[in-house]
């Protein structure tokens, strides 16, 4: 077929693009603003696309594919409507060229989706099941997320955001479930549901889409899980929990170990939060080849991890700088535990940029107040683009700032721009002269491209 898509710069288009590519159709595309590192990838991947959007880019093909970002009014969007040119979203052309007949694994929940999913395709490609992999991120070895595989299994990232502009309902409805897993569902994605309960219904949709002949794992943990799953009966359900009585593993004291074997493992991956990940992975893994326990659990240990989760941009003997794309208060909140926890005895400065669609309302302003217990100093910048939301809907970054003060009992500081936290940090790393030290950054973007700053500070604390 000759393909277009109408947005290939995103990471996940750019992606699809090239999966389409292998699979032999002819690959086209444009974008408004096209820049690295998918930019780059799209000139390797041989696909040149168009830049800027016009009627004529469309002309002769037999499939547009159009995504998440582009809306009416888009001159290739008007071209295809108007000449009846066939038109899906990205996630309906994932189930469409890439699903059909497999056994899809679709990993969703508000949380844990992009470590959990890299993690159930790692051990699968371990035991040489060849299954395919789409997930939006990149391991921290440099794999792409994703690949068309040779096997009956397909391991997808279920994201519950909307399809297209074309198509309101979660993108996790068009992947076919043949396995799903549910880690968490909590509120998110506040430019596109009204409520909790608006995520709920999408996750029963999804929840009813699973064949009697699959399976379905959840997080018991969850209310809100439970209360999604109470009447259902459609195919067998399995619970899952650290430490419980069907467990793989426990986890205490920072230290993971098999229940069965008593033996301690040492994944990359820390914190409770992670390691429900690793349980559900596990039992999916074990559903599919329950001969291969043990080479399933050594492919736990030597899973690489996700870049920008938990990712740790410098360490030394005293010292540690980590990059984490937590945004959500439950994230934050996990994410500094599972530091607490790992390094017992060191300070953490936690540092956070309200950018994402939710956490730059002020939907969570009491939540973000409470999640930054552990932390020494909180420092916390206004939010991303700031005009770009009503300020009564905008969450007052400066009220939280004290309240997470009044809440932790410890410094917590604003700053108005990214650019501005390192000359703050030159005045508050003095303090912890004499401590093991880590510098925990989150956010779901660039977070104003301070990294390399972040990292000759904290490599040279000691001199301040």
């Amino acid at each position: 077929m000759k393909i277009f898509l109408v947005g290939i710069g995103g990471i996940a288009m750019g992606n699809l693009a090239f999966m389409l590519k292998q699979q032999g159709h002819d690959v086209s595309g444009s974008d408004q603003n096209l820049y690295p590192p998918m930019s780059d990838k799209l000139e390797e991947w041989g696909l040149s696309p168009k830049s800027g959007y016009r009627k004529e880019n469309v002309k002769g093909a037999d499939l547009v594919i159009i995504g998440n970002a582009i809306s009416r009014g888009n001159p290739e969007v008007e071209e295809v409507l108007n000449t009846g040119i066939e038109y899906m979203s990205m996630a309906e052309a994932i189930g469409h060229f890439f699903l059909k007949g497999k056994k899809p694994i679709v990993i969703s929940g508000t949380h844990g989706k992009t470590t959990t999913t890299f993690l159930t395709h790692w051990i699968l490609e371990s035991i040489g099941l060849k299954p395919g992999l789409f997930v939006g991120g990149i391991r921290k070895d440099g794999f792409p997320g994703f690949a068309l595989g040779d096997g009956d299994y397909f391991v997808i990232e279920g994201d519950e955001y909307d399809s297209a502009f074309f198509d309101k309902s979660s993108k996790f409805l068009h992947y076919r479930p043949y396995y799903l897993v549910m880690n968490a569902l909590d509120f998110d994605h506040a430019d596109i549901f009204a409520n909790l309960d608006a995520i709920k219904v999408m996750f029963k949709r999804l929840l009813n889409l699973v064949p009697s002949r699959g399976k379905v794992f959840y997080w018991k943990g969850s209310k809100n899980l439970n209360d999604i799953t109470k009447d259902y009966q459609h195919a067998p359900v399995e619970t899952f929990e650290l430490g419980d009585k069907n467990s793989i593993f426990k986890y205490e004291k920072g230290i993971l170990s098999e229940i069965r074997t008593k033996s301690k493992l040492k994944p990359s991956l820390i914190g409770s939060h992670n390691y429900r990940n690793v349980e559900v992975a596990v039992r999916v893994c074990l559903e599919i080849a329950p001969q291969r326990r043990k080479e399933i659990l050594e492919a736990v240990e030597t899973f690489p991890g996700v870049k920008r989760r938990q990712e740790n941009l410098f360490v030394s003997e005293t010292s540690l700088l980590v990059e984490d794309f937590a945004h959500h208060p439950v994230a934050i909140q996990e994410t500094i535990k599972a530091h607490k926890e790992a390094y017992p005895g060191y300070k953490i400065i936690s540092l956070f940029e309200p950018r994402s669609a939710t956490s730059h309302r002020n939907v969570f302003q009491d939540d973000f107040a409470k999640c930054f217990k552990g932390s020494d100093v909180s420092i916390v910048t206004e939010v991303y683009q700031v005009d770009k939301v009503n300020k009564t809907l905008r969450l007052n970054v400066k009220k939280l700032v004290k309240d997470i003060k009044t809440n932790t009992k410890k410094e917590s500081l604003y700053v108005e721009a990214p650019k501005s936290i390192p000359s703050l940090l030159k005045k508050v790393l003095p303090k912890f002269k004499k401590d093991k030290l880590i510098i925990l950054a989150m956010s779901n973007g660039a977070f104003g491209g301070i990294y390399s700053e972040l990292k000759s500070l904290i490599e040279s604390r000691e001199s301040l």
